[in-house]
């Protein structure tokens, strides 16, 4: 029971206050003049202004409500390195029972995990959403039981009690992580791109002044360097090859650091070829001569070098030199000096004319184990005692010509082999393509025979030799398909993609494991000209192996989905192919800083009168503290009573009914005149 006086003014409290002031100036005059009943009637103005503010007594019938206490633990990443985890629940529970063991007082205990989508540990927005569920004018204190690692600072409510953070960790940890502070997202091959990162040391480091920095390509065995500690690394790093590159920076575990979740940074690098520089020496000029040509001359980044060898040197026809339009072919500049400079050869219809001797011929076929890479569009010299076959390139020629040249028209078609190769995989329309008119027949001797003509003879042969790449195309009517003879068939994409594999593009690799990531699902793709592949061993972040078994989707591709269990590095291995993904970053958010710290909180919680005890000296105990006062101290941590309650009957009994303001105003009033009548104003009297 709770009782009050109220009022209910009948006017507003500007009119009874102008009231007021007139009826103390009426008593004034009164006063003045010296009327003996002054006093009588400011009496009478007290009891009728009084009645135009109604007061009542009023009792409220009350039951007092508990106080409560909002609780949140962090239960991210972070807090699970350690011994955080047990910590962090052992003193959950402790507290719940200090809690639960005061009266009229309940307890809401908030778990908190790893944000959606690597956003970290949000705190905040899980405080601000219990907050918002519980009545503002009962919570009684706020604690949270974590490494005071958050990432939404800015979501932060406005507090009604103090908070207090109740920190894991240890005063000793320390934790070394790799920053990268600049990575492209492109580069172009064959320039050097300058990549920067930074090895730093959290908490109570021993203060190494280096260490090892272990660098790996597309998961390649990784070189190790050593680094200095603390500081900025400009480390220039050229790309292998065209398409993503997976480059994967580790430092290895110190001895006492917290984790080692953050000592790895992954960065993809798309690798972008500047200009392709291509070399193409025709033969004598044939109807598909301009073929070639103009399937490279329409991609902007080639750079074409064209030689078409009209006459040998040997023909005389008396022209006189200065009136020629041809020029000399500079065989010396070309396949001796500059020949590294081209990223693909490509000779079409050629035969030996005396303009190559055989050293440049040789130095083609060093140009290809070294890494280049030779295509040989064969016409009817290939069958000839001129045949380029009978020179040094030999060796590497994937095919014998045997001397015969088939003139009749067939249908070129996709062997079992090449419904699998990703040169040839999935051309459409086979059943529909034109004809050609004539192949060049040879006996394969090494490579993958991805196609085949007339008799079911090879016709397109692909080969790797040492570092490079080498193919046949053992017919010259590839242009029919350009001109639409008899419906035409895919000739552009057929000779864009044989160019591109054979310049190493990693999207046309034929033995290829890769995976593309989507959230926390990954695709696995294996590519293989094998009939089956092997399970895929996925390493997890934890170090952990699990096995996934592909299913066959398509001639030579195998397909899995994996949905990740955490954010973080993930290796795939199968047979020789291996590659590194990322499910996020490398090193997700939670890792980011991992040393327990209240820096962020502490303005949130010196506004509070809060404290930031450390559970490693033990859980405090709780108090009670009034509203403004320090709510922390060594050992205790205090909590504010909110004495609220809810209002069940309210009654209200008016102080001055209306009877009897009427009767003790009348009465006053008449009391006045009355006295006033017989004695008269003083001054009057003394006269």
């Amino acid at each position: 029971m709770s009782g009050q006086i109220v009022f209910d003014p009948l006017l507003p409290w500007e009119a009874i206050w102008v009231l007021a002031a007139l009826a103390l100036a009426g008593v004034g005059l009164a006063l003045w003049r010296g009327l003996s009943g002054w006093a009588l009637r400011a009496l009478a103005g007290i009891v009728l202004i009084g009645a135009l503010t109604q007061p009542s007594y009023q009792v409220e019938d009350r039951a007092p409500l508990s106080d409560i206490v909002l609780m949140v633990v962090d239960e991210s990443a972070s807090q699970q390195l350690a011994e955080r985890a047990g910590v962090t629940a052992d003193a959950a529970d402790a507290l719940e029972a200090q809690i639960l063991a005061r009266p009229n007082t309940e307890i809401r205990r908030i778990p908190v995990g790893d944000g959606e989508g690597d956003s970290g540990s949000l705190l905040m927005s899980a405080l601000s959403q219990a907050m918002a569920e519980e009545p503002r004018a009962r919570i009684a204190g706020i604690f949270l039981l974590s490494d005071g690692r958050l990432h939404d600072l800015e979501r932060a409510p406005d507090l009604p009690a103090p908070l207090h953070l109740l920190m894991t960790g240890r005063e000793t940890d320390w934790d070394r992580r790799l920053i990268v502070k600049n990575a492209p997202a492109f580069a172009i091959l064959g320039e050097e791109v300058n990549l920067t990162l930074r090895i730093e040391d959290d908490g109570a480091a021993p203060g190494d002044l280096s260490t090892e920095l272990l660098i790996s390509v597309d998961g390649a065995e990784p070189e190790t360097f050593r680094v200095p500690v603390g500081e900025d690394l400009s480390l220039p790093i050229t790309l292998p090859h065209g398409g993503l590159n997976v480059i994967e920076f580790t430092v290895p575990a110190a001895e006492g650091e917290l984790t080692d979740r953050n000592n790895t940074a992954l960065v993809q690098i798309n690798g972008v070829r500047d200009r392709l520089r291509v070399l193409l020496v025709s033969g004598e000029p044939h109807a598909g001569g301009r073929t070639w040509r103009n399937l490279l001359k329409s991609d902007s980044s080639v750079d074409l070098v064209h030689f078409t060898i009209l006459r040998p040197p040997e023909k005389q026809d008396g022209v006189p030199v200065n009136e020629l339009s041809l020029i000399a072919f500079p065989t010396r500049e070309l396949f001796l000096e500059k020949i590294d400079d081209f990223d693909l050869i490509i000779f079409d219809r050629y035969k030996r004319r005396g303009i190559l001797p055989s050293i440049y011929l040789d130095n083609v076929r060093n140009y290809v184990e070294k890494g280049g890479a030779l295509l040989v569009a064969a016409g009817p010299d290939f069958a000839s005692a001129d045949s380029i076959y009978r020179s040094p390139l030999a060796e590497i020629i994937p095919a014998e010509p045997t001397a015969r040249v088939v003139d009749e028209g067939y249908r070129p078609k996709v062997t079992d082999l090449g419904q699998k190769h990703p040169v040839t995989a999935g051309l459409l329309g086979e059943d529909s393509w034109g004809r050609w008119l004539r192949q060049i027949e040879v006996d394969p001797v090494a490579g993958d025979v991805v196609m085949s003509g007339a008799e079911d003879r090879p016709l397109l042969i692909l080969d790797r030799v040492g570092e490079g790449r080498v193919a046949l195309l053992a017919s010259d009517h590839a242009w029919l398909w350009s001109r639409g003879y008899e419906g035409g068939g895919p000739q552009l994409e057929l000779l864009r993609r044989l160019a591109h594999w054979m310049m190493k593009e990693p999207e046309l690799e034929e033995e290829a494991l890769w995976a593309q990531p989507t959230g926390q699902t990954m695709r696995i793709i294996r590519r293989t000209l094998e009939d089956s592949v092997g399970p895929v061993t996925i390493t997890r972040p934890d170090g952990t192996t699990e096995e996934v078994t592909l299913s066959e989707v398509s001639p030579g591709r195998f397909e899995a989905l994996y949905t990740g269990p955490e954010i973080g590095l993930y290796r795939l291995s199968e047979g020789e192919q291996s590659v590194v993904i990322g499910l996020g970053p490398a090193a997700p958010r939670e890792f980011e800083q991992t040393i327990a710290s209240a820096e962020a909180l502490t303005p949130l919680i010196d506004g509070t009168n809060g404290g930031t005890p450390r559970l490693e000296e033990g859980v405090p105990q709780i108090r009670e503290v009034r509203e403004g006062r320090p709510a922390a101290g060594r050992g205790w941590i205090g909590i504010t009573p909110r004495e609220a309650y809810e209002t069940l009957d309210v009654t209200q009994t008016p102080l001055l009914p209306a009877w009897l303001v009427l009767l003790l105003a009348s009465a006053l009033i008449v009391g006045a005149w009355l006295r006033e009548g017989r004695s008269g104003p003083r001054g009057g009297a003394a006269a």
